[in-house]
């Protein structure tokens, strides 16, 4: 008797249990037919599809990349997106027009100008060289330009290398070697992009007072191709049209949109979505390429299209033959000089900031500063004051006798009016 009572309770328990668990399972199946309707019937249609189109899962993945967001543990900006479609689109207008127009410019562009060079040859000084020579660009233009070149060319190098290295450096050294070389590359691109920002804020206030655009540019451009060849001389200011073209349109335009999307892609971790990467790249890219092309112009008249061109980047000095074949540029120099000294004559007050930068802070100092320099200023350039030159010259002879130090006579040429404001 004991027995069958404690069967039949067993039973009892597992019949409570199990109907238990049934009302909830019929349950989610009613919520699921609810919420669901036309399930059966998609799945049915995808079924069918799988029959004549056997592995065509477009529909998933059409809802993959729906870039819905779902639920997730990790936080932050889309993680809730598995699949963003966005980058498709990026990776087909990379690897496509962006590849194949730009690709081909890279090759082209300095095809015509080694072409012109060897047509016409490099654009020569208006004049036989006098060896006399003086400045045109000072210590810090010429280390600024450097910096600022140096750094370009490296980005250059490595961007085209990211972007086209699979091309036509992968089938030569291999995967192994084209990956350490690739990720080198990409590292070194994004420490030297930070260098290059500064170098071209510097560039750029460096130069600006000098380019802005004049009257005489405009009849420079008219006679561009002229110029160009060597047929014919226009003056212009310090910078030619050409040059003030490439300030303006690749150090200032090119320099900021390159400088600002490559900051966006160089700093991902201020949360930028994946779509402001994806198009940061493109700007990126494209802008970069166009600075290239534009600079294979630039370089090459800095180079062997101008004779003595990289000669007054590199020591900062030119031949005064090119002086005479710009005088304009000199005399408005000449006169700012005389305007300066001027100035200060008339004005005794500014010689105690000018002390200050000399180290010397007393007025006893900056007194004695100014009247013993104030009368050696040469404010006037006439005959006159090159007779005096000559004269002196020829009492030091008279005093000093012959010296390798001491000419007998002034070079004839060394005192010109010609600059005189």
């Amino acid at each position: 008797m004991l027995t069958r009572a404690l069967l039949s309770l067993w039973l009892g328990v597992l019949v409570t249990i199990a109907g238990s668990a049934t009302i909830p399972v019929a349950a989610v199946r009613a919520a699921d037919s609810q919420a669901a309707p036309d399930r059966p019937a998609e799945n049915e249609s995808q079924a069918q599809r799988q029959q004549t189109q056997p592995l065509n899962n477009a529909p998933t993945w059409r809802d993959v990349r729906s870039g819905e967001s779902h639920t997730t543990q990790v936080r932050g900006r889309e993680t809730g997106v598995l699949i963003q479609a966005g980058g498709e689109t990026w990776r087909q207008i990379r690897n496509g027009p962006v590849t194949l127009v730009f690709g081909t410019l890279l090759i082209l562009v300095p095809v015509l100008i080694w072409s012109f060079y060897r047509y016409s040859g490099p654009m020569k000084l208006h004049g036989k060289p006098s060896g006399r020579m003086m400045e045109r660009f000072n210590r810090w233009e010429r280390i600024v330009h450097w910096f600022t070149a140096v750094s370009f060319v490296v980005l250059a190098v490595t961007g085209i290398l990211m972007l086209f290295g699979k091309h036509f450096l992968l089938p030569v050294i291999g995967y192994s070697a084209f990956s350490w070389f690739g990720a080198f590359s990409k590292n070194l691109h994004n420490f030297v992009g930070p260098l290059f920002v500064f170098c071209v804020a510097c560039i750029f206030v460096t130069f600006l007072r000098d380019n802005f655009f004049q009257r005489l540019d405009m009849q420079w451009l008219l006679k561009m191709p002229q110029v160009v060849t060597g047929r014919a001389h226009v003056p212009s200011g310090r910078f030619n049209a050409a040059e003030k073209g490439w300030f303006w349109g690749g150090v200032a335009l090119l320099g900021l949109i390159v400088s600002a999307s490559g900051l966006v892609l160089d700093f991902p971790n201020f949360d930028q979505t994946r779509q402001t990467m994806q198009i940061a790249n493109i700007v990126h890219g494209v802008g970069a390429l166009l600075f290239v092309l534009a600079s294979f112009g630039h370089i090459y008249m800095g180079t062997i299209g101008t004779e003595g061109a990289y000669q007054a980047m590199k020591t900062g000095m030119v031949d005064e033959t090119w002086a005479k074949a710009n005088p304009d540029v000199v005399k408005r120099f000449v006169a700012a000089f005389k305007e300066a000294l001027i100035y200060l004559r008339d004005t005794p007050e500014a010689w105690t900031e000018l002390a200050k930068g000399m180290g010397i802070k007393t007025d006893r100092g900056v007194k004695n500063m100014y009247e013993r320099t104030i009368d050696n200023f040469i404010i006037r350039w006439d005959k006159k004051l090159i007779d005096e030159q000559h004269a002196y010259a020829a009492e030091l002879y008279r005093t000093f006798g012959k010296q390798a130090d001491v000419p007998e006579k002034v070079p004839e040429g060394t005192f010109d009016l010609s600059y005189a404001p």
